[in-house]
């Protein structure tokens, strides 16, 4: 690495900028901004040193000089560092004025540990959305706590993009519901995925290179597979088995316990069993992380003081429980639920049959549909239920809706204001006080382009080939407004994945789970979580009255397996 050094900046020219390497092969630009000249060149020499075989680093004093460096280079900003401190006091302004620019790049401040002066400063710009986290300045080249920091906040920048790599291409229609279907199920799974549209030249070109002429469309291509098998328009068990996925259920046996969903619930379900010696299956129809694995960044989960995505968190809880033993069924569901003496038999969609000595419900809920006869023709048409992340570029510079008052739906607003040119939060209530998170809120209200609209309902769409506008409705006055809206994202509350359990199951008049007293019958009372079927637990948000939080539910996943044993036990007593 060369360092050119003045006094209005540092300019760091890494190996990714050697004559010869392609632009394309640079993953971004790292952006690391402080007045103090010494400082800047530490930072930059450790940044330099470690990252500067993949990305550029451009070392400036204010946010001005970055960005002539920049666009000298033309690269993109996967990250910006700002110095805050002594003769750093303007460092989050720098910040804020070159991020507004380039809305992939993720924010951090370096600040000096012990400086408790600059740590109000830092949390209250995390609040407010301004900062994604802050780095502890580096004690040396090898500093490590650094260096996790810094990798962290790249990986956040890394899955707010379609993956540079290609495992898997699909090409189809950008707007069709089939092609947000499989980018959103690809996505959440983080399987590397690029789309191309069937009607630019890349698709084009690509399913020539297939000698493929007017092919059903989505076609995938699983070019880490073998023979790179190509797929049209497939389902998700085709799918699966292109994959390898598709173990024969009628040679794996009895399990101990069978869960029903690979959401937060089931993946600690699978975690706390598999690691307690209980033989361990979790089915899962579509992807790991449930309504959880939608959501861009969780700032309120434990332990994860700088947030963390919600696939993120699914995988590495499938991770964890693969590692324990735990075996995993993919794109099948659960149509019935029988029991035949002490075991319990899961009926499969593909006409398989799965035995376990107890089961645990945790298939989750779906966002419910709103009742617009108007928004069912647009569906992948710029009406969405959940899956911001999957649709984060699509509606760059675009006029986006959010009809919904929970965290995800703060969520979403917050992650899709760095795209939108404007983001507009719609809710029945009187504010968002009662059901979103106080951080959320405080976020959302410093957000310039981010507006809410309290006491509004949809109650109309229109658009040809996408949507086009909204028709808005006062719930007191019952005024209409027509609004334009290019994309709607609906997060109205749940309805629970129960429809496949029979009438031994217990539920409210929701369709939610009874468990424990609540599920009583003829004087018998189930254990915490067991339903009014023997052998059959719940947990997560299929539970009646569960907390629709991640952290309830990993817990509810981790306590229902205390109560399994509980039931096990009692089963292999003599009678």
């Amino acid at each position: 690495m060369t360092t050119e050094r003045t006094s209005q900046y540092v300019l760091a020219v890494t190996t990714v900028d050697d004559p010869g390497r392609e632009r394309s092969d640079v993953a971004g630009a790292i952006v690391w901004i402080s007045a103090d000249l010494d400082l800047r060149d530490r930072v930059a020499a450790v940044l330099g040193r470690r990252y500067g075989a993949d990305y550029a680093l451009v070392a400036a004093a204010d946010g001005p000089a970055a960005e002539r460096e920049l666009a000298a280079t033309g690269h993109d900003v996967a990250l910006v560092l700002a110095g805050l401190g002594e003769a750093d006091t303007d460092g989050l302004a720098e910040l804020d004025r070159l991020a507004a620019g380039h809305p992939h790049a993720v924010r951090a401040t370096v600040v000096r540990w012990g400086d408790f002066e600059a740590a109000e400063t830092v949390f209250a710009a995390i609040a407010v959305g301004r900062l994604e986290g802050w780095v502890f300045r580096p004690r040396s080249a090898g500093d490590e706590q650094f260096h996790l920091a810094v990798t962290e906040l790249l990986d956040q920048r890394a899955g707010r993009r379609e993956a540079a790599g290609e495992a898997v291409q699909v090409v189809g229609e950008p707007h069709a519901a089939r092609s947000h279907e499989l980018r959103d199920m690809f996505a959440r799974n983080r399987v590397p995925t690029r789309f191309y549209p069937a009607d630019q030249p890349d698709g084009q070109t690509l399913l020539a290179t297939l000698g493929l002429t007017e092919p059903e469309l989505p076609v995938v291509v699983l070019r880490f597979r073998p023979g790179q098998p190509v797929l049209t328009n497939p389902d998700a068990v085709e799918i699966a088995a292109a994959f390898g996925l598709l173990e024969p259920v009628a040679e794996l046996g009895v399990f101990d316990v069978a869960v029903v969903g690979a959401g937060p619930a089931g993946l600690s379900a699978g975690v706390y069993a598999s690691s307690e010696g209980l033989r361990t299956v979790v089915v899962e129809p579509l992807a790991m992380g449930g309504q959880a694995g939608t959501s861009s960044l969780i700032r309120n989960y434990l332990g994860f003081p700088r947030g963390i995505s919600g696939s993120r968190l699914a995988a590495h809880a499938y991770e964890q429980a693969w590692s324990f033993g735990t075996t995993f069924l993919w794109s099948r569901h659960v149509t019935g639920i029988t029991a035949d003496e002490d075991q319990r038999v899961l009926h499969l969609s593909d006409g398989a049959e799965l035995r376990s000595r107890a089961v645990v419900v945790a298939s989750g809920a779906e966002w419910r549909r709103l009742d617009v006869p108007a928004l069912d023709p647009l569906l992948g048409h710029g009406v969405f239920y959940g899956a911001p992340v999957t649709e984060a570029l699509g509606v760059a510079g675009k006029d986006v809706y959010i009809l919904g008052g929970g965290n995800s739906a703060g969520q979403a607003a917050v992650f899709l204001s760095r795209f939108a040119r404007s983001v507009t939060v719609v809710i029945r209530k009187d504010s968002l006080a009662s059901s979103m998170s106080d951080y959320l809120i405080r976020e959302i209200d410093a957000l310039p382009t981010v507006a809410v609209h309290p006491r509004v309902q949809v109650v109309d769409a229109r658009g040809e080939q996408t949507l086009e506008a909204l028709v808005l409705e006062d719930v007191r006055s019952h005024e209409r407004t027509e609004v334009h809206a290019d994309a709607l994202f609906v997060m109205i509350g749940s309805v629970p994945h129960t429809d496949f359990l029979g009438a031994d199951v217990a539920r409210d008049r929701w369709g939610f789970v009874l468990t424990g007293p609540d599920a009583a019958v003829d004087g018998h009372v189930p254990l915490l979580f067991e339903s009014s079927l023997p052998g059959v637990f719940a947990a997560g948000d299929v539970l009646h009255g569960s907390v629709k939080r991640v952290a309830s539910a990993v817990g509810a996943g981790a306590t229902v397996v205390s109560m399994v044993h509980q039931y096990l036990q009692a089963l292999d007593q003599p009678s």
